[in-house]
């Protein structure tokens, strides 16, 4: 995944003053979860985090507590405890405490038949897993990913509302609040209960976007 320049810039939140900046804003907060989710933070990239600017351009907005509340919390914790939250979260041997798979939220089961729709659709729009990533492609990070390239991508063939609003549909929003929700509820989870709720109230965001479309 290649998510740094999009993390640098949704760490400075900037305002939204066109529709283009809301666009670059969009992909740049997808880049963002996708880098906090597939991975343990690197120690760069929380040190960003928390200097972040927590205030909306316009008071009140949707967004602004939760994400103020993620940063707040980077602030509390160290970078070791950070790691180690992650780790006890969603890594170790064998299973995990909480999934970060469409599928096993889906179905119940890992590397099932969510995964093989997926996998058609990503194959539709020209995408594919890199051999060197080690998850798969239900993984939430890899779909944020997705999503970012959808948003921002050059090919407007492929990057536009369109697939962006059906790969939402099919492949984000059906299971991703079940993911937020067994992470908050997790007494292991401080910071990754934040991200949890910031990562719910974007998605509905996201959602409520989506439907003006229709």
């Amino acid at each position: 995944m290649s998510t740094k320049s999009a993390t640098e810039s949704a760490l400075s939140m900037p305002p939204a003053s066109s529709a283009l900046d809301e666009e670059t804003a969009r992909a740049e907060l997808y880049g963002l979860l996708a880098a906090l989710y597939y991975a343990p933070p690197e120690p760069e990239l929380l040190a960003q985090l928390r200097v972040a600017v927590t205030e909306a351009p316009a008071a009140g907005g949707f967004l602004e507590e939760p994400w103020r509340e993620l940063v707040g919390v980077a602030r509390e914790l160290d970078d070791e405890a950070l790691r180690l939250e992650y780790n006890a979260l969603f890594g170790g041997i064998g299973k995990p405490e909480v999934y970060l798979y469409g599928s096993h939220f889906l179905s119940g089961f890992l590397n099932e038949k969510p995964l093989a729709r997926l996998r058609t659709d990503l194959t539709r729009l020209g995408l594919a897993r890199d051999e060197t990533m080690s998850e798969t492609e239900d993984h939430f990070a890899y779909a944020c990913e997705v999503m970012r390239f959808l948003i921002a991508g050059d090919n407007v063939e492929v990057a536009n509302l369109t697939n962006q609003k059906a790969f939402f549909a099919d492949h984000v929003q059906p299971w991703v609040n079940q993911m937020c929700e067994a992470i908050t509820a997790h007494h292991k989870a401080r910071f990754y209960a934040r991200l949890a709720t910031f990562t719910q109230a974007f998605i509905s965001v996201e959602a409520q976007g989506f439907d003006m479309l229709d």
